[in-house]
């Protein structure tokens, strides 16, 4: 039934078989957009993401260096050292190109970029408008630029525009541009003695990826580093989809100030979950005041942030709001393997620190199974009889110092519900906290399972931490026991996602519904339609109205009620009118002809007195005995159309209670939209009430949702409200409905 109205797609030939995170990757990987119409969704936007090859960006084997510089003291020149020293290490060639220097530390220096002596990978642009150079690198046919001058959108309008321009001529030349407004991130120097999955990082503030690059001194691997900048060209949703093709890349960390291109974001966070590579993101706008700055940064829309959590837990990206919460989960994300069960136990040498975090744990969302009352038996052998193994596990702090400490360990991994370990340890007390950790990190050498430590010192420089903890590769070690649960409740939630991922993008209908030419017949650009209108525009959907009739008489309404079936409801009709009740334009419960008669009279001269124009009065079918909900639509400035459902009626913007998707999405989002709602209890049935319809309630999600994608831009916001939901069987009903057009 609901296939029918929201579509559904086969297959996609090309997707690349995907293998657990941490293990090698296969699968093409594929440059370009395909022309194919089974690639674009009913409005001509693509379904997968494009995937730029940027192999010779990150590793090039020729580089120039436009306006190099070696006269100490100008900002040219640092640049230019620190790029000389890079391309020495990796063994790129440079070419220095200047007007006026015949050599810049000894290198011969080329004039203009029309003379250098072979084609270049990529071209540093060391220029204060970088403008008239683009043209004369597409003549060299150069591949990729960087451009590090700013003064362009993050300057305000004046800016935007030199941007605009910027960005234009870039498009016309065919080379790719990182920046403006950018830095040399992407040249560090990255460890090469570290092995196993690495970090990919995005930033569009440079200095905003310190933290995760300095992840290396603690032994976790980094492979790249996009400084996006200003985006006039390669932006954040380029690199994720280039990294998620990467066999080494085992997470990838962003710093997200704006998103130049929602729907370019939503494909690459697509094409990372399908293979199922994280993404965990700082993206600034959660207030006003992050808007704001970030506006000023990097001159980018930060979208409405609701919208923006929402996209992102769509498809996975996991949003996280300090960089020490990104170092922290992305570093585990990145090396840990699959859990082998989702039960986590916390396990200490204090009652108190173990209760603590038990409480903390829980609150986060994790699952502490209670221990089998045989386990609990087992420990027991070890532990005393009056301190509690049940989960939290308080071992009283002497076992840790013998052969005990280790077979504590082990038996509370050898539990098949148990998959992760968690052990705060809030201070060094040596000898105990010495054992206690070498003891754990020789127990994650031998199982599958996740163990965490926290290691609590201020201190930091303690041996047990230093040497032992970061020493380990199969240990998880957290300074803070927050970071600690928000890291393992996003591998857990990465891993549950990824496990069953089916794409939004598999499920966009790919043609026109037959209810297309109906609805858009009715479309008034720029106009708001009156209720009927709207209801009418439901009904090409199939979305169920009440029964009603719309009238210009009294007499005629007293006809209508009959039709309907009393009681009836009546309302004013006309494409002005917002919010009825308000202005007093709604009788309820109308059970006589003479009733009738009367609300027509009332409805008309209220209307009169209002100065608000009538299309006609609405006689309808009085339908009772449901949950109020509200389902909409509304336009954002980075994802387009968007779908909202939450509780409804009169206290709608009191109560602010909803879920929003971006279409496209199929049926189980829909689901995951009514569990995320507070109010959900309401739907299941409370104070005697009967269950609600939620399959009525989800086809009319979806039905909206067709609407929004067909539709497109002639719909500025679409609100019904209320649907009614009816008993479990017998469905929903939209009573009121408004749409204004674009």
């Amino acid at each position: 039934m609901l296939g029918s109205t929201h579509g559904t797609l086969t297959t996609d030939a090309r997707r690349a078989r995907v293998i657990a995170c941490g293990e090698q990757r296969t699968g093409p990987v594929v440059h370009g957009r395909a022309d194919d119409a089974d690639d674009l969704d009913v409005s001509g936007r693509p379904l997968y993401a494009d995937v730029p090859d940027l192999a010779r960006f990150f590793r090039p084997e020729s580089l120039a260096v436009i306006g190099a510089s070696d006269t100490e003291g100008r900002p040219n020149t640092g640049i230019t050292r620190q790029l000389l020293a890079w391309a020495e290490r990796v063994g790129v060639r440079v070419h220095p190109v200047h007007p006026s220097r015949p050599s810049v530390f000894g290198i011969p220096c080329r004039p203009s970029v029309a003379e250098l002596p072979e084609q270049v990978d990529l071209a540093v642009l060391l220029v204060a408008d970088p403008l008239p150079v683009i043209e004369e690198l597409a003549e060299a046919k150069v591949k990729f630029a960087v451009a590090f001058a700013s003064g362009f959108a993050e300057t305000g309008a004046a800016g935007a525009e030199a941007q605009r321009r910027l960005a234009e001529a870039v498009r016309r030349s065919g080379l790719r541009l990182l920046g403006p407004n950018t830095n040399l991130n992407a040249f560090e120097r990255f460890r090469d003695d570290l092995d196993g999955p690495a970090i990919a990082l995005i930033t569009q503030s440079g200095h905003q990826g310190r933290p995760v690059f300095a992840l290396q001194e603690l032994g976790i691997r980094l492979s790249h580093w996009a400084p996006t900048g200003n985006e006039a060209d390669l932006e954040t949703a380029d690199f994720i989809s280039y990294f998620a093709e990467q066999p080494e890349t085992g997470a990838i960390a962003a710093y997200v100030e704006g998103l130049k291109d929602g729907r370019a974001f939503l494909l690459a966070a697509d094409r990372a979950a399908r293979r199922k590579v994280p993404v965990v993101a700082v993206k600034v706008g959660r207030t006003e005041a992050g808007s704001r700055t970030a506006a000023s940064h990097t001159g980018k829309l930060t979208g409405a942030d609701d919208v923006v959590d929402a996209a992102m837990r769509q498809y996975g990206v996991v949003r996280v709001d300090g960089l020490d919460e990104l170092q922290d989960t992305a570093a585990l994300l990145a090396r840990a393997r699959a859990p082998l069960a989702e039960g986590v136990v916390v396990y200490s040498i204090s009652g108190g620190t173990g209760a603590h975090v038990a409480d903390l744990a829980a609150g986060a969302g994790l699952r502490l199974p209670r221990l089998s009352e045989p386990k609990q038996a087992e420990l027991h052998q070890w532990i005393p009889e009056y301190l509690s193994v049940a989960n939290p596990v308080d071992n009283g702090g002497h076992p840790v110092g013998d052969e005990r400490g280790r077979k504590i360990i082990d038996a509370i991994l050898a539990d098949p519900e148990v998959g992760v370990l968690i052990c705060p340890v809030t201070g060094p007390f040596p000898p105990l906290s010495d054992k206690l950790v070498r003891d754990l990190v020789d127990a994650a050498e031998q199982t599958d399972k996740l163990v965490c430590v926290v290691w609590g010192s201020p201190v930091g420089t303690e041996p047990a931490y230093r040497d032992v903890l970061l020493g380990s590769s199969r240990v998880a070690t957290f300074r803070t026991v927050g970071n600690c649960l928000t890291a393992v409740g996003a591998w857990l939630a990465h891993h549950r996602f990824t496990a069953d991922y089916r794409s939004p993008f598999d499920e966009a209908p790919r043609a026109l519904s037959p209810s297309y030419r109906k609805a858009e017949a009715l479309i008034r650009p720029g106009q708001q339609l009156s209720e009927h209108a709207a209801k009418q525009l439901l009904r090409a959907y199939g979305i169920r109205v009440p029964r009603e009739q719309l009238v210009t008489s009294a007499a005629a309404a007293v006809r209508a009620a009959a039709q309907v079936g009393y009681p009836v409801v009546m309302k004013a009709s006309g494409a002005r009118i917002a919010h009825k009740t308000e202005l007093g334009l709604v009788k309820i419960g109308l059970t006589s002809a003479s009733q009738v008669r009367d609300a027509y009279r009332e409805l008309t001269d209220i209307a009169r007195y209002e100065g608000v124009p009538l299309d006609g009065v609405l006689v309808c079918q009085m339908v009772e005995q449901g949950v109020e909900m509200v389902v909409g639509v509304t336009h954002d400035d980075l994802f387009g159309p968007t779908v909202t459902m939450g509780l409804g009626g009169v206290l709608v913007e009191v109560l602010r209670d909803t879920a929003v998707r971006v279409p496209p999405f199929g049926e189980r989002q829909a689901r995951d939209m009514c569990a995320e709602l507070r109010g959900r209890a309401l739907l299941d049935g409370v104070r005697g009430r009967p269950p609600a319809d939620l399959d009525a309630l989800v086809e009319v999600v979806l039905r909206v949702q067709r609407m929004a994608l067909e539709l497109g831009d002639r719909i500025a916001e679409l609100d019904i409200n209320p649907l009614l939901v009816l008993p479990q069987g017998q469905g929903a009903v939209a009573l009121d409905a408004l749409v204004m057009c674009r």
